[in-house]
């Protein structure tokens, strides 16, 4: 079972549960969450190999969206994934659609991504962590990672105490290419969908939305002005309340 943080209380309304991205955690969308807690119960979790979930030896969509479907039991929750928690989300749907009741997908596409993260592993792992006593040498380490908002992100994941990563750099190396790309599948999710993307980022492109509604017929579409790929950081209010108003929607 993935590790989670819930926010609210159980209600008569559909529970929310909330996938982050790579390298990311349940307690980055502790804002967002909680906003988003005040007429429902919000589930954020630990995706495996991240945080305070167990290190698994494979990272595949298959294994992301079973662990989804672990946490979300037999009640349909409502879903929201963000890039690797997005894609996640979707295999999770379209594999096992009973478990959802409506589709949020913020900042992904179901698609193969040419990039890759591995230098940032790369970056992680060049850390001396024996001499780290607290985060900002750490960060003086990470250098080479140019963007701040990134070095930043990347540090949360970092334990000082127990001078650990809490991410399973190997494995996630290893798994790269799976992450990266998106299974082959032939079903579709005839249920609410919810495309949400950066305006300032390149990851849902106009090319991507045969794909997208060919798998979700009933995808909609929207961008947050002046976001990038952390829309959800980035704009947290003007996230929050796109989400609410679909998840509200008759």
């Amino acid at each position: 079972m993935l590790n989670t943080i819930r926010h609210g209380t159980s209600t008569d309304r559909t529970p929310l549960l909330i996938a982050h991205g790579l390298f990311g955690s349940a307690r980055n969308w502790g804002v967002v969450a909680k906003r988003l807690s005040a007429d429902r119960e919000v589930v954020a979790v630990d995706m495996r190999n991240h945080a305070g979930s167990a290190w698994r030896d494979s990272h595949g969509y298959d294994d992301l969206a079973a662990d989804l479907a672990n946490v979300i039991g037999e009640r349909p929750h409502d879903v929201l994934g963000h890039s690797m928690g997005g894609k996640a989300a979707m295999v999770l749907a379209l594999t096992d659609p009973a478990r959802l009741r409506r589709l949020v997908v913020a900042d992904i596409a179901p698609v193969e991504y040419g990039h890759s993260q591995v230098h940032l592993i790369d970056a992680m792992r060049a850390v001396d962590l024996s001499h780290v006593t607290r985060r900002s040498e750490a960060a003086e380490q990470l250098a080479q990672v140019p963007d701040d908002g990134t070095r930043s992100f990347l540090l949360q994941s970092l334990d000082v105490a127990a001078k650990r990563w809490t991410l399973n750099l190997d494995v996630l190396e290893a798994e790269m290419p799976k992450i990266m790309g998106f299974p082959g599948l032939d079903t579709r999710f005839d249920g609410p969908a919810f495309f949400l993307s950066g305006g300032e980022s390149d990851y849902v492109r106009p090319e991507h939305r045969d794909t997208i509604k060919a798998l979700f017929p009933k995808a909609r579409f929207a961008k947050i002005p002046g976001a990038h790929h952390w829309l959800h950081a980035e704009e947290p209010r003007a996230f929050e309340a796109s989400v609410r108003a679909f998840l509200d929607a008759d």
